[in-house]
């Protein structure tokens, strides 16, 4: 009679204990979530990119931007001094045209006057 009210005791306490318990949520609503991708990349696996690749990516991008604005730099430069150009043109046919007109003016012989 002792051993089974002890082994009705223990068979009431291990069912109790062993009961299932609704568990909380391991995700509640409230948590945060990361804004970045978690999984993890394999060195080797595909789309993975050594770090030596990813410096000389940068590095030929500065240079190529580099080269950008060089050319852009030569190309401003080019166009003042073809303005500057242009305007010495401009004023050296000016002068042309002001010398023609005097040196024709100064050829005519003074019209004779009417008597």
């Amino acid at each position: 009679m002792k051993n089974s009210v002890f082994a009705i005791c223990t068979l009431g306490t291990v069912f109790l204990s062993c009961s299932r318990k609704e568990h909380a949520n391991p995700y509640p609503a409230y948590s945060t979530k990361a804004d970045y991708d978690t999984a993890a990349v394999d060195s080797f696996s595909q789309g993975a990119t050594s770090v030596d690749v990813i410096r000389q990516i940068r590095m030929s991008s500065q240079k190529y931007k580099d080269s950008i604005k060089e050319v852009s730099r030569l190309q401003a430069e080019q166009d003042r001094i073809a303005k500057e150009a242009d305007q010495e043109n401009k004023q050296k046919l000016e002068e042309e045209k002001k010398k023609a007109a005097r040196e024709k003016q100064q050829a005519e012989p003074p019209a004779p006057a009417a008597q």
